[in-house]
């Protein structure tokens, strides 16, 4: 007998990753993929590099093109949004374009439904020039609002059949703002103050906390700031944004104890949140993250429903409990690993370390890992960290630059918790050594006993993350050689 098809909830990464590799391994098993929007499989991580300006059009961000998609044998459909799982019946009800409903018979269920960016606890998100970048509509409109009035088409933004014209209509006549806000100092913040900055705009950035970027910690931080004042953004930290205001368009926003700035666009970018609705009043649980709860093969609390992505959690493998990491590659993998169960082969979905690299300007920053001591306790650790500033290359090597780097491990066994990394020569792409060390469960001692490669162009003798390991090490028996 036939198997019911497996359908699946959104058309990205997770979802997309999973069809595709499900067709590949059983290609007599029917498909199905619903994705409310327009846009499918696109690298949302590339957004802020296309509002820059050194990404072209916005359809280079796609990944696979519905003709790459009906290529693979999944029957992709656009524009169709699942508003209800009924588990009992195993079908899901779509509705479609011009508001038809149907229902949906399936064997299996993936939900991917990814995240949604937070705005609250700011007023005044829903004027106009206020934006969050979450998606390449968003992406579109920002970059709408930097033309010079009447510039802006779906042609000259390189929309292609994807990006609805109304998006960004609501910028064909503006002129191009001078001072923008950026309400947030995480990741987004802090690439789009670069993105602005290329643009000629007064940037301020107004950080709720003492510091940006401060899952990276104090030190990726230092140094993240400084370069982004060397480079004329005005940081606001500790700096609680109570309200944006004008009349219809966004004209001042205002902090709490009466700071007020006149600007002319804002970006809102205070984190994410899953998307869950769609598994209300169904057995499907959540985890303590908020996000949908899994085992390792990404499967529910409902039989044949999977979830994977932005919208569910992983197994973190530090603590190894389940926990809520969104990322790129954790909702790829994860897609690939459910195709594969659910084609008969089944394969875990794989353990996540929250590795991630962002650029501000010349500075790279990567982290992996609990840094934190304070969620390092609360998983059981007695954290202890220690950070050093070396070379990057051979001191008498041409392009040689400081590269900080933080190590943090648990004192009572050694085993290496997690670690920082910022610099201007190749610093990010170092993190991987520390995630590699992570994945395989290494002591400082091992870390420091890494053979890795050395040639004055690339490194100094002892890598800097091995010299951190080294310190740290020693920091355990009251050396410091």
């Amino acid at each position: 007998m036939t198997a019911e098809p497996f359908v699946v909830v959104g058309g990205d990464a997770a979802g997309l990753s999973a069809a595709s590799k499900c067709k590949r391994e059983d290609p007599d098993r029917e498909v199905v993929v619903f994705e409310k929007g327009r846009w499918v499989s696109y690298a949302h991580c590339g957004t802020p590099y296309y509002v820059k300006g050194e990404v072209d059009a916005l359809t280079d961000l796609l990944t696979l093109s519905p003709e790459d998609i009906d290529e693979r044998g999944i029957d992709l459909h656009r524009e169709h949004e699942v508003t209800g799982i009924d588990t009992d019946d195993r079908t899901v009800t779509v509705r479609g374009p011009d508001g038809d409903r149907r229902e949906q018979p399936y064997g299996d269920l993936l939900v991917a439904t990814g995240a949604h960016a937070l705005t609250g606890p700011v007023d005044g998100t829903g004027l106009a020039g206020v934006r969050s970048l979450h998606g390449l509509d968003d992406a579109a409109a920002i970059r709408a609002a930097l033309e010079p009035a009447g510039e802006a088409t779906v042609e000259s933004l390189g929309g292609g059949d994807f990006l609805d014209p109304s998006v960004i209509e609501p910028y064909a006549d503006w002129e191009p703002p001078e001072t923008v806000a950026i309400v947030g100092g995480g990741y987004v913040g802090v690439e789009m103050a670069e993105a602005f900055t290329a643009h000629g705009l007064d940037v301020h950035v107004f950080q709720r906390g003492e510091h940006l970027l401060d899952p990276f910690g104090e030190a990726v931080a230092e140094r993240v700031e400084a370069e982004l004042r060397d480079r004329g953004v005005r940081l606001h930290l500790d700096t609680e944004v109570e309200r944006l205001a004008g009349d219809g368009r966004v004209e001042r926003l205002e902090c709490a104890g009466g700071t007020a700035l006149d600007v002319d666009l804002a970006l809102v970018g205070v984190g994410i949140r899953p998307n869950v609705d769609l598994v209300d009043d169904t057995p499907v649980e959540l985890g303590d993250s908020g996000a949908v709860a899994v085992d390792d093969y990404g499967r529910t609390s409902a039989e044949g429903v999977y979830a994977a992505g932005d919208c569910a959690e992983a197994r973190h493998a530090v603590t190894g409990e389940f926990d809520w990491v969104p990322l790129g590659l954790t909702a790829n993998r994860a897609g690939r690993a459910i195709g594969r169960t659910v084609a008969g082969d089944p394969k875990p979905t794989g353990a996540v370390a929250g590795t991630a690299v962002v650029k501000a300007f010349d500075q790279e920053c990567g982290r992996t890992g609990i840094v934190d001591h304070e969620r390092a306790r609360e998983a059981g650790f007695d954290p202890v960290s220690e950070t050093i500033t070396t070379a990057s290359r051979s001191g008498y090597y041409p392009g040689a630059a400081e590269t900080v780097v933080t190590l943090t491990a648990d004192r009572e066994t050694g085993r290496l918790l997690g670690g920082t990394i910022v610099g201007t020569d190749r610093a990010a792409v170092r993190i991987d050594t520390v995630a590699t060390a992570l994945e395989g469960n290494m002591t400082v001692t091992e870390v420091e006993n890494l053979d890795l490669a050395y040639a004055p162009p690339f490194s100094p003798v002892w890598d800097p993350v091995l010299t951190a390991g080294k310190v740290l090490n020693g920091s355990f028996d009251g050396t410091d050689d």
